[in-house]
């Protein structure tokens, strides 16, 4: 497995990645339809609006785009930043990718200047997220309305 920037020619296959992502692993937790608007969020155009404000990165394996994950600053903080974007294809969960992913994102520039990461955690990464020391932000214990989790790790 490589672990390397995002670049444009990955848009299409990492859009397709996550949208399968969506659709067989967040689906358990959330609605089909609001999962289609998750994909059309996250297409391939829209990867590449993202890139362009943040660090993203994807994980490669055999040549196919197997897990992907961001971090940016925290609404234009110097000492904030967010992860955004962390996705694992269905097949190569539970097999370090996802590890390995968080790990390039707490080695990257915006991790290492920040005093405090927030990741905004659907109801399915939750447990994967607090693996590595995230946990809830107070007043945050409980999804909000988007049914997204805050999650905050200080360091």
């Amino acid at each position: 497995m490589n672990i390397r920037r995002f670049t444009a020619n990955d848009a299409q296959e990492t859009a397709a990645m996550i949208a399968r992502t969506l659709r067989i692993s967040n689906v358990k937790d959330y609605t089909p339809e609001m999962m289609e608007e998750c994909v059309l969020s996250l297409s391939a155009d829209k990867l590449i609006e993202r890139a362009g404000w943040l660090h993203f990165y994807v994980a490669e394996d055999a040549g196919h785009i197997i897990g992907c994950g961001g971090i940016g600053p925290y609404w234009g903080k110097d000492d904030e930043s967010s992860l955004f974007t962390v996705f694992v294809d269905p097949d190569m969960q539970g097999k370090g990718v996802g590890r390995a992913v968080i790990n390039i994102l707490e080695q990257d520039e915006f991790f290492l200047r920040a005093k405090r990461i927030e990741i905004p955690s659907s109801i399915t990464a939750v447990n994967f997220y607090k693996k590595f020391g995230y946990d809830h932000k107070p007043g945050y214990e409980e999804p909000d309305e988007e049914s997204i989790y805050r999650l905050e790790k200080f360091r």
